[in-house]
């Protein structure tokens, strides 16, 4: 099962699709409209118009279905559902190109408008669904034949989830879980699904063998008497990438957005990790990479005077790094603008305080006005960070934050951000206290997530940086 090569299917498939609307259209343009217009045939020319629109109107089509999610879960459409979303994504579509292109053509009447807009979009609509639907369709058939499964967890050991595997893996179309395995909550020497699944551990593991196993779904299945354990699951379940469903008696005690999905006869509830709407999210991203783009090469002036002054500041190399802990958990390199002296941590990971020696006179500097973090814009376009978002932090200090706040997981769900909520509200921590102080700012936006938030947020920094004031 892979996941870009399914992704790609729909990609080509609509950029096929786009081209071929393009290209009638034109032709539809030329021969009606404009023959009409001047009373004799029009020529048909394939001039730097139409293979300007053969370019360029596809990547459109293609930036719309994808700011919208259409490409968010390939092996998971319903056909119903993509009728309704390749209707009204084309209707939005064809709205665009009708006041960019259509309402500059030469015309005879108004009624040419309405012919061009219902030509052009029965056209994208039917050359772009059909191929779809039978993608769909040709996917949806290996699921239920078992040809295709996603890797599945069940949180739970006793009779609820005997009684749930039993019912899911005797029906005659499967839902597309392949289970691996099952995780108890509490220790026992008897569990009742033992007899059907392998025991994996219990859930002070479940980090290791969602990884280990590489988990897809993880479906909740526990007693009345573990319902107590609820939020610890969730918590601990939000910061992996993985979809969580539960049997709906747990629904009056599950926290967050849930959904409920009839799965062949046995429903389930679907419980949702989107804290923004998919068409925010992708914007969100759309908005990280062309920004920090724009910024880097705007601020390249600002790279080097940076870049001579840490030289000029202290022995050492330009650029810190080290690794930091990003959305659902996964590790990577955080580059900064070195303001500390060399080897300022070799006893180990320790917080910077407002008096710190270990901070050089130009470091001071830099991080008053952040731009120690300028090096970040290289981060968020690798996709290991954002720009809005909480700040990423290291493995050692989250296990001590944890065992306080354990709520800390939470920030795992999005990815960290060159600036943030707290980072504005609050500034750099000094130690364990203060970050956990900070972390109620960064739980509050997560809950809060917008693009006007973001904007926002943005807007706060930038008067940080310029005003110099920054903590």
């Amino acid at each position: 099962m892979n996941k870009r090569l399914q992704t790609l299917k729909y990609v080509v498939s609509d950029l096929i699709a786009s081209s071929i609307a393009w290209t009638l259209f034109f032709i539809f343009r030329k021969f009606y409209i404009e023959s009409n217009k001047f009373g004799y045939d029009v020529p048909l020319e394939l001039n730097k118009s139409y293979l300007l629109g053969l370019v360029l109107i596809p990547l459109m089509w293609i930036l719309i279905y994808y700011i919208s999610g259409y490409y968010k879960n390939v092996f998971k459409k319903s056909r119903l559902q993509e009728l309704g979303i390749t209707f009204g994504l084309t209707f939005v579509g064809v709205i665009f190109l009708f006041f960019i292109i259509i309402l500059d053509d030469e015309i005879l009447t108004y009624k040419n408008y309405y012919s061009s807009i219902a030509v052009l979009f029965g056209l994208q609509f039917t050359l772009s669904y059909f191929p779809r639907l039978i993608i769909t369709t040709i996917t949806n058939h290996k699921i239920q034949d078992r040809k295709i499964g996603f890797n599945t967890l069940i949180i739970g050991s006793n009779q609820k989830a005997k009684k749930l595997y039993r019912k899911l893996e005797s029906q005659n179309k499967s839902a597309g879980y392949k289970f691996i395995g099952f995780i108890s909550v509490h220790s026992n020497d008897n569990y009742k699904l033992e007899h059907y699944l392998p025991h994996l551990g219990n859930l002070l593991e479940i980090k290791r063998i969602i990884k280990q196993h590489k988990i897809e779904e993880v479906i909740v299945a526990i007693e009345s008497f573990e319902h107590i354990k609820i939020q610890s699951i969730l918590t601990l379940l939000g910061s992996f990438n993985v979809t969580i469903k539960a049997i709906p008696d747990m629904y009056d005690l599950l926290l967050g957005k849930v959904k409920m999905a009839s799965l062949f006869g046995e429903p389930l509830i679907n419980i949702s990790h989107d804290l923004m709407p998919v068409w925010q999210v992708h914007l969100k991203r759309l908005i990280d990479i062309t920004f920090s783009s724009i910024a880097i090469v705007l601020l390249l002036p600002l790279y080097i005077f940076l870049i001579i002054g840490v030289k000029l500041s202290s022995k050492g190399p330009i650029l810190y790094s080290h690794m930091r802990i990003g959305k659902y958990g996964k590790p990577f390199k955080i580059y900064k603008f070195r303001s500390m002296f060399l080897d300022s941590e070799k006893d180990g990971p320790a917080l910077s305080s407002k008096n710190d020696s270990r901070i050089t006179k130009f470091g001071l500097l830099m991080r008053k006005s952040r731009m120690d973090e300028l090096p970040q814009f290289f981060n968020v376009i690798l996709g290991d960070m954002s720009l809005v978002g909480p700040r990423p932090e290291r493995q050692f200090f989250i296990d001590q934050i944890q065992k306080t706040a354990p709520q800390i997981l939470h920030l795992q769900k999005v990815r960290p951000g060159i600036t943030s909520w707290g980072q504005v509200k609050f500034g750099y921590a000094e130690n364990i206290e203060e970050m956990i102080e900070r972390l109620k700012y960064d739980i509050v936006y997560i809950e809060n997530m917008s693009i006007y938030v973001d904007f926002k947020i943005m807007i706060y920094t930038i008067k940080i940086v310029l005003q110099i004031q920054g903590k």
